[in-house]
């Protein structure tokens, strides 16, 4: 493989550390008979609450899991889940903190897809239709990128 096309780690050390912030979201899509299913709690226990904890233990298994991110030094993470019945939809939504030379765009969404991935497996027993949309990075701050908000 010619060298310039093999895959490696971007070198960060010459960047100063910074305060760094990443948001991201997704949805969780299902009929509303499920997502009541899932505020009312399951026989395994409070799915949304399982699924805050796979996103928060997501946010630290990022480098396992993504090739080209580095380890950070997160300072704190949330995940909220929003379920709204009536939509047939739970909102999710990550927000990690670092201070670091690089940032943590990556660990907020990892963190926000795999809380809806935890959700879908509460789910799969009641409806296999069930889906997960729109993931994406809502903001960011910090860094020599700059801030981002999406519109």
């Amino acid at each position: 493989m010619n060298d310039e096309r093999a895959a490696r780690m971007v070198e960060v050390g010459a960047k100063d550390v910074t305060d760094r912030v990443a948001v991201a979201e997704c949805i969780f899509l299902a009929q509303a008979g499920t997502i009541e299913r899932l505020v009312g709690g399951t026989p395994k226990g409070d799915p949304l609450e399982a699924a805050r904890i796979a996103g928060l233990m997501a946010v630290k298994r990022t480098p396992d899991l993504l090739p080209f991110c580095h380890p950070v030094a997160v300072t704190g993470a949330e995940v909220a889940v929003a379920p709204d019945i009536e939509a047939g939809r739970v909102v999710v939504t990550a927000t990690v903190r670092a201070t670091d030379r690089t940032g943590v765009e990556m660990e907020a969404m990892t963190a926000a897809a795999v809380a809806a991935l935890s959700l879908y497996d509460a789910a799969k027993a009641f409806e296999r239709s069930a889906r997960i949309a729109d993931l994406r990075l809502v903001e960011k701050r910090g860094g020599a990128g700059g801030d981002y908000r999406a519109p």
